[in-house]
């Protein structure tokens, strides 16, 4: 009979996310995570095939969550969309974490989407996390167009507007603003950003 773990997975993995988040992955070795997470080296290897597997495991998850939490955040009434549209916005500029679990960290850059982050790093040479980091964007274009399509049916936005092409506009922001935030700009440049971007949106009306 297996022998039963004797760690919380999901507990270990958002240990190493944190991590990660804070080094990157080059910057953090086996003995970073191991001792973020609690676990032995041996213990690591064996559940997840080493830092690699911790890795694409971590954002799994990450993904996971966002599949969870970025819906929930923009689903709801037609007539209340443009509104959550708007507060997602200004909210995910700021860094606030949008995939629920990992607390904020002190430093913005840390709070960034996690996939892209990863992408950013090591995604050029690494299909396994660029696929992964393609599909949390995927996740999110679909949550932010469905929001805006809710918008157009209410009338408070262009019908004719492409809401594809519309959410990849707010998400390429946001994700602008993570390199900004990184830059050490203030939030409330940050949150001009995201006005402008959101003032850019085709109305029907005032």
């Amino acid at each position: 009979m297996a022998r039963p773990r004797s760690f919380d997975r999901d507990h270990v993995l958002h240990a190493a996310e944190r991590q990660f988040r804070s080094s990157g992955y080059n910057g953090t070795s086996v003995d970073d995570i191991s001792a973020a997470t609690g676990l032995g080296r041996g213990s690591l290897y064996a559940a997840f095939d080493g830092k690699h597997g911790v890795l694409m495991q971590a954002m799994a998850g990450y993904v996971a969550r966002l599949g969870q939490v970025a819906p929930r955040a923009l689903a709801g009434p037609d007539e209340g969309a443009l509104e959550r549209l708007h507060a997602y916005l200004l909210r995910a500029v700021q860094g606030v974490p949008l995939a629920g679990d990992v607390p904020p960290a002190s430093d913005r850059t840390a709070a960034a989407c996690f996939a892209g982050k990863m992408a950013m790093e090591i995604g050029a040479s690494d299909p396994e996390v660029q696929r992964m980091a393609a599909e949390c964007f995927a996740v999110l274009v679909t949550a932010v167009a469905e929001c805006v399509r809710a918008a157009q049916r209410n009338g408070d936005i262009d019908p004719e507007a492409d809401a594809d092409d519309l959410a990849y506009l707010l998400l390429t922001v946001i994700r602008g603003t993570d390199i900004v935030g990184a830059y050490g700009h203030s939030p409330a440049r940050l949150a001009s950003i995201a006005e402008s971007a959101f003032a850019l949106l085709p109305r029907t009306r005032p």
